[in-house]
């Protein structure tokens, strides 16, 4: 699995944005990858990446935003929308052939859309919380996702995009991915 360690700890915003830039690189690494097995690994690491950043925002971050922000309900709505929209496409993407010309274009387009995404979030919701928050709120907050991304699903789960839905079926979803991972791993 790809490490979703960063090393800034000390503020929630920029935790995520470094985990933004990871996420790009391992798009980078999955197009750039020599081989189909090279390229199956880090496809992997990328998703388990998405998949736990994306579940720990919808639990921390995207209520946190609601509760702070004018316009929060506005501003995570939309950014849930594209959420769910990436799980679905990253489902997609699971299923087909990482060798193929096809998964090559239709990966090409989802980084698009992943990094459209980050950046409305960045833009929209990073940048206002971290004025409206303290700076022990934004530490504290560190924990609180780092926490989220230890339990979280490594597979997309397209229609669990609120933190209701991720507490309430998130743990179940990890249990079976991660025992998907281990037992898919045995295979290799």
């Amino acid at each position: 699995m790809a490490e979703t360690f960063v090393q800034n700890t000390d503020d929630v915003v920029r935790f995520l944005t470094d985990q933004h830039n990871l996420i790009k690189d391992l798009f980078d690494e999955v197009l750039g990858a020599s081989g189909t097995e090279a390229r199956e690994e880090a496809f992997a690491d990328l998703r388990q990446l998405l998949a736990v950043h994306e579940t720990a925002e919808e639990m921390v971050l995207h209520p946190r935003a609601r509760a702070t922000l004018d316009g929060g309900d506005e501003i995570v709505d939309a950014r849930l929308e594209e959420e769910h929209q990436a799980k679905q496409v990253l489902s997609q993407l699971e299923k087909m052939d990482v060798g193929s010309a096809e998964f090559i274009d239709a990966l090409t387009e989802f980084r698009d859309l992943v990094l459209e995404h980050a950046a409305h979030e960045e833009a929209e919701e990073f940048g206002a919380l971290q004025q409206e928050l303290s700076a022990a709120d934004l530490k504290r907050m560190v924990g609180a996702v780092q926490a989220a991304e230890a339990i979280a699903p490594t597979h997309p789960h397209a229609g669990v995009e609120s933190a209701k839905a991720n507490f309430a079926l998130g743990p179940f979803a990890s249990m079976l991915d991660r025992a998907r991972d281990l037992i898919g791993a045995a295979f290799k």
